[in-house]
């Protein structure tokens, strides 16, 4: 059955706005070439999204030819500005945004352990409306939160989980009571890195992957497909809890001390770099752990002509005994993932994996290919702590576009 004509218009307004969002700048003549379409259809459509106010001359191309330059058109940035929160233990990283995924402002701010619920969330808004002001916004279409912890499939709120501050819990609810009109949303902080790394990142030519998530706890999110799987409590990728040997204890249902967590969380990372003779600074958290890897790396691995770290770590250095022991833990993990998901690809994400770069990679790589026959590639993260705030900002703009670009009413 044909298309309405309302339906086809909607059909050809998205691809131009979805084409002016990857391409930037376009002209009419661009537009039709790229889409396709009749040079009325796309005349049609550039005068349609100009009067919805969604896109504007924004100059004229420089082509070189008799007559007037071509306009060009391009989308609204500042028709939308969204936030995104990476929110921590410690405290929340906060930037703003305009609807192209520019970032405007941005701002860290630490909330200490003893802080209660109701001040520690004063400070994050106050955090939040402070930055939307740096960067110009008078409100805030969409606001994206990655936290810690497991979101509720039903109600997209974070569950009570043990060990993680009450004020996490809160947060949504007092951002969208101060912040009327806006759309927030959160999710787990390990998904959406992995969705950060699969759109900007190391798993860009991949459709199914899992993240491991390597930081100041560890986690892991599985895409299959292209789909980020959540799985029936939200619980997907709670690998801390993953029962492993040598931690001496299992984890229970509050506390995932005894699991994969008690081998590859910051702490465990830093008793290991201390028994292996190595510096460990005091406050071990995804930082930290990550400023030990780096400098393991750095020491352990020989250096081929080129510059680049030759596949051979020795472990015979302290540095090196680190990096074996720690890939040994790692491979644990992630065999356990691969047996069951097959995933083909493995990126180490967080501080931790992206420091470890292609030399801690490639340790567990090898490990694994003993360990299962399931053929895997292991890659560090491109984009380390910083995927989660990434990802909170695609998929705050992803549902900002979602609804600025829906078609208006029929005409």
């Amino acid at each position: 059955m044909p298309a309405s004509p309302s339906t086809a218009r909607a059909i050809n307004d998205r691809l131009a706005l979805r084409l002016l969002q990857q391409e930037g700048p376009l002209t009419a003549g661009q537009l039709k070439q790229l889409t396709g379409l009749s040079r009325p259809t796309v005349a049609d459509l550039v005068e349609r999204l100009t009067t919805a106010g969604l896109i504007t001359v924004v100059g004229e191309s420089g082509e070189q030819r008799r007559g007037p330059n071509a306009r060009l058109y391009g989308i609204v940035a500042d028709r939308a500005h969204l936030a995104a929160l990476d929110v921590r233990t410690e405290g929340v990283f906060v930037l703003v945004s305009d609807l192209l995924g520019r970032v405007l402002a941005e701002a860290s701010v630490p909330i200490g352990a003893g802080t209660g619920t109701g001040p520690a969330v004063e400070q994050a808004v106050a955090a939040v409306e402070r930055t939307a002001k740096e960067a110009g916004a008078d409100r805030l279409h969409t606001v994206g939160i990655g936290a810690p912890g497991l979101v509720d499939p039903a109600t997209g709120d974070l569950r009570d989980s043990g060990g993680l501050p009450a004020w996490h819990r809160s947060l949504a609810a007092a951002l969208q009571e101060r912040l009327p009109g806006a759309r927030v949303t959160v999710e787990n902080e390990t998904n959406l890195a992995a969705l950060a790394e699969q759109r900007e990142g190391a798993a860009r030519d991949r459709d199914t992957f899992v993240l491991l998530w390597l930081g100041h706890g560890v986690g892991a999110a599985v895409v299959l497909d292209g789909t980020l799987r959540r799985g029936a409590s939200g619980g997907t990728g709670e690998i801390g809890f993953l029962p492993v040997p040598g931690t001496g204890s299992l984890p229970s249902a509050t506390d995932c001390d005894g699991g994969f967590h008690s081998l590859a969380g910051a702490a465990a990372i830093g008793t290991l770099a201390a028994a292996c003779g190595l510096a460990v600074p005091a406050t071990m958290d995804g930082p930290g752990a990550a400023s030990v890897i780096r400098a393991a790396t750095t020491e352990s691995a020989p250096i081929t002509a080129d510059g680049d770290p030759a596949p051979a770590v020795s472990g015979e250095h302290p540095a090196g005994r680190f990096l074996h022991a720690l890939a040994d833990r790692i491979a644990v993990g992630a065999a356990s993932v691969v047996a069951v998901l097959d995933p083909g690809c493995v990126v180490l994400g967080g501080e931790a994996g992206q420091a470890g770069g292609a030399v801690l990679a490639g340790l567990v790589e090898e490990r694994l290919r003993r360990m299962s026959p399931l053929r895997t590639q292991v890659r560090a993260s491109a984009l380390g702590g910083t995927a989660v705030l990434r990802g909170a900002l695609l998929t705050a703009r992803d549902r900002a576009q979602d609804e600025l670009f829906a078609p208006p009413g029929p005409s």
